[in-house]
């Protein structure tokens, strides 16, 4: 299991590495970001989709094409910019109406599949459902790719992007050698204070490396430290939210896709639940 877990996370930090490289000699369009993004909140879709049971699964079609519709609404106003108008100068601009789509979408198809003998709060409940999948893998993630836009952007993607995975292997390894007492023991048993304590302590550590290797924060190592903690901590909580979700629906894993670590939910899910406090360190 450890050998796994090692080599898989190194392929995901080549492959995150890779993706920077590469879209440094495509700006404005950034077409790794894109793809990467996509192939993951689609893929992460799929999972969470499936960790319910049928007849509780929302329409998969509408969680798709509303996850597709925000991932896409980051690139237009960066790619058009100079040919539009304001508000759609910004990128907000274009995420904040798919983003009102998506909820007025949903609940047209909820009523249009409104069937009257169905159990009560069944339509509700598949509402719910859909937009939680949509505001979890199609908006978080949009905080993610808006920092690429960003002056310092390669720093700013590399530090959202690494600080949370830094976290949770210090959490890994700290609980694996130390780990004593447990953190949550009904969400996830095997978090202890002393990986979690491991996990932060990583997470600043390598928040203030990654800004030396290329700085982007305001505020100099002061800031990275302060980003290191605020955003370690926001990845632990993305990781119990996650935990929340497979505990409510009786799974362990949300696939077994990545080896070592479980599905790409199980990947993403600290990067995703981190990315807005990320951003606000750039505001």
């Amino acid at each position: 299991m450890l050998r796994t877990r090692l080599w898989m996370g190194t392929v995901l930090i080549l492959l995150g590495v890779a993706m920077l490289v590469l879209d440094s000699h495509f700006e404005p369009y950034y077409p790794f970001l894109l793809l990467l993004m996509l192939v993951l909140c689609l893929a992460g879709c799929y999972e969470f989709l499936h960790l319910l049971p049928p007849e509780r699964r929302p329409p998969e079609w509408l969680c798709y094409l509303c996850v597709l519709a925000l991932i896409l609404a980051n690139w237009p106003a960066h790619l058009f910019g100079d040919a539009l108008e304001s508000p759609f100068k910004d990128p907000w601009g274009w995420i904040a109406p798919v983003l009102a789509v998506t909820v007025l979408g949903t609940l047209l198809v909820g009523m249009a599949h409104y069937r009257e003998q169905a159990e009560p709060g069944h339509s509700v409940n598949q509402i719910g459902l859909t937009l939680l999948i949509v505001l979890y893998l199609g908006f978080l993630p949009c905080f993610l790719a808006q920092l690429r836009w960003h002056a310092n952007g390669v720093g700013a993607v590399a530090l959202t992007i690494f600080v949370p995975k830094c976290c949770d292997s210090g959490a890994y390894f700290t609980g694996r050698l130390l780990g004593r007492h447990k953190m949550t023991p009904v969400l996830s048993p095997k978090k202890t204070w002393e990986g979690f304590a491991g996990g932060v302590a990583a997470a600043v550590f390598g928040a203030w490396a990654i800004h030396r290797a290329a700085p982007s924060l305001p505020g100099g190592d002061l800031a990275a430290l302060g980003f290191g903690l605020t955003v370690g901590v926001a990845g632990v909580l993305g990781d119990l939210a996650e935990s929340l979700i497979k505990r409510d629906c009786r799974l362990k894993d949300a696939s077994h896709v990545m080896p070592g670590f479980g599905g790409v939910l199980d990947v993403i899910d600290s990067i995703v639940f981190a990315a807005p406090v990320a951003y606000c360190w750039y505001l």
